[in-house]
């Protein structure tokens, strides 16, 4: 997986940081921590440049959020209960939680905004109930922007680090990736398979 990672950057570069960055918050196939993990490694190899890197992943990681945004925004809050009430074990929510998001966003929106962005779930989900809310657009893309900068930082520093010591780490960069990804995947279907309404 390490070389898999490095082959796409090389190849595909700052596109390849921009896509995998949007779709990580729309669909995520990839953690974040792994992507622009790999994207300062990288770096350190001298193949892209940190601000590139910075650029690119926080302007995609922000594409995917607006995503979210967008569907929230256009899509009135009751019109999302029949779907809620519908796949409210897929989503391991339900209607009451919808409403409290909703209610407590209102008050504390923005701020939000910014501190999701470090949280290890709930990072793009958080978008929806902005849009729901009507958070002002440019509000919601500069808090985006502000707290997707801050999170990248650290995880480009960080692999930036990791190839400078690149002999040591390679060792477990791969397998830390796949534990990531599978300890997530395990989180989601422990959610699924426990989940109860409470209605």
């Amino acid at each position: 997986m390490t070389q898999w990672f490095l082959d796409g950057l090389e190849q595909w570069g700052y596109l390849a940081v921009f896509v995998w960055m949007a779709l990580e918050n729309i669909i995520p196939p990839i953690p974040s921590e792994v992507i622009m993990g790999f994207a300062g490694i990288a770096v350190a190899h001298g193949k892209l440049d940190f601000w590139g890197v910075m650029a690119a992943g926080t302007v995609g990681s922000t594409v995917g959020n607006y995503f979210w945004y967008w569907i929230g925004r256009y899509v009135p809050l009751q019109k999302l209960k029949p779907f809620v009430d519908r796949n409210g074990r897929w989503l391991t929510v339900e209607w009451s939680q919808v409403e409290k998001i909703d209610a407590f966003f209102f008050r504390h929106g923005q701020w939000l905004i910014f501190v999701m962005r470090f949280m290890p779930f709930g990072r793009s989900i958080i978008s929806l109930p902005a849009g729901i809310s009507n958070m002002p657009r440019w509000k919601f893309i500069v808090w985006t922007l502000a707290g997707t900068f801050v999170w990248n930082l650290f995880l480009t520093g960080a692999g930036y680090w990791l190839g400078h010591n690149f002999r040591e780490a390679e060792a477990w960069t791969g397998p830390a990736a796949v534990a990531i990804g599978g300890a997530i995947t395990v989180w989601y279907l422990y959610r699924v398979v426990t989940w109860k309404p409470r209605g």
